[in-house]
């Protein structure tokens, strides 16, 4: 496997002051024919995030149309995404278009953390808040931090999540121990939690982020980015499921890696997997943790 990448696709323009730099977390949210409504999560001054979005027709890697204005701002203080909201993925119930995000919060006295939360998509694809509380907030099974959801919806209508949670800040080599989770729904409004779902290894694979899943003739293929806890940047990684249960982690056969030189020569991380047209795409952030945009690669 493969990817071939198509270059950089966007770099924010700041001019609003919400959204200063980084367009991290792309995710797309189809328009029409080849355009996609393409949201990230841009930052102010402060490093607070807020969502913006550009329209991509991604056959002809062009912009469509670029917003100035941020379509939803970090929330108030003491609201649990008050530092910031980092959207994760989407998901349908009943014909209502859902997007689920990380909202962080960074407390003077205490270490940065995040929860779940959820969004809805209107109907002009234009996003308003959906919960003033978390979706998936800490309890006895995930009680330090919670990140980046992925939801599918299973062949007997029910749902299944993937998610990430912290189980230390710092595993014994400096960096955090960050994994990801499943939990399922029947409904898709209430989870219940489950246990870690792809395996780790500390000092190869132990800070997860953002899982972006394609399930493909019955088996499951899972997009990830990771960092080894050995110094290294960001980077992607990959697994596969028979059943979406029993992950084997594959690093190797991610089919990505950074570039000898230019924007994304540092770090890869925050993929975004989908199909188009019957091709599968990847939107993706480079260095600097989305300061310099998104690109897009397509599966060989």
């Amino acid at each position: 496997m493969s990817w071939h990448k198509l270059g950089q696709l966007y770099v924010p323009t700041g001019t609003h002051p919400k959204l200063r730099s980084h367009a991290a977390n792309p995710l797309p949210v189809h328009l029409n024919g080849d355009t996609y409504r393409i949201f990230f999560s841009g930052r102010d001054e402060q490093n607070r995030s807020s969502v913006g979005a550009v329209d991509i027709d991604i056959a002809q890697r062009a912009i469509v149309a670029e917003y100035e204005d941020p379509f939803l701002e970090h929330g108030p203080a003491g609201s649990f995404f008050e530092a910031g909201v980092s959207v994760g993925s989407c998901y349908s119930i009943n014909g209502q278009l859902y997007m689920l995000f990380m909202g962080w919060q960074n407390p003077p006295d205490g270490h940065w953390r995040g929860d779940i939360g959820r969004l809805r998509v209107t109907p002009s694809r234009t996003l308003e808040l959906d919960l003033d509380v978390p979706l998936l907030g800490s309890n006895c099974i995930d009680p330090i931090s919670l990140s980046y959801p992925w939801v599918e919806q299973c062949d007997n209508g029910g749902f299944r999540m993937w998610y990430g949670s912290t189980v230390s800040w710092d595993a014994g080599n400096g960096e955090m121990l960050h994994v990801i989770k499943s939990a399922r729904s029947d409904d898709g409004h209430l989870w219940q939690r489950e246990d870690v779902a792809v395996p780790y290894e500390l000092g190869v694979v132990q800070a997860f982020s953002r899982p972006t899943v394609l399930k493909d003739h019955g088996k499951y293929r899972m997009w990830f980015s990771y960092r080894s806890g050995m110094g290294e940047s960001y980077r992607i990684g990959y697994s596969t499921s028979e059943n979406g249960e029993n992950w084997e982690l594959k690093l190797r056969d991610a089919g990505i890696d950074v570039s000898s030189s230019g924007w994304d020569s540092d770090m890869i991380e925050y993929p975004f997997v989908f199909d188009h047209n019957g091709r599968v795409y990847m939107l993706y952030n480079g260095n600097g943790f989305g300061k310099t945009g998104f690109g897009l690669a397509i599966l060989d």
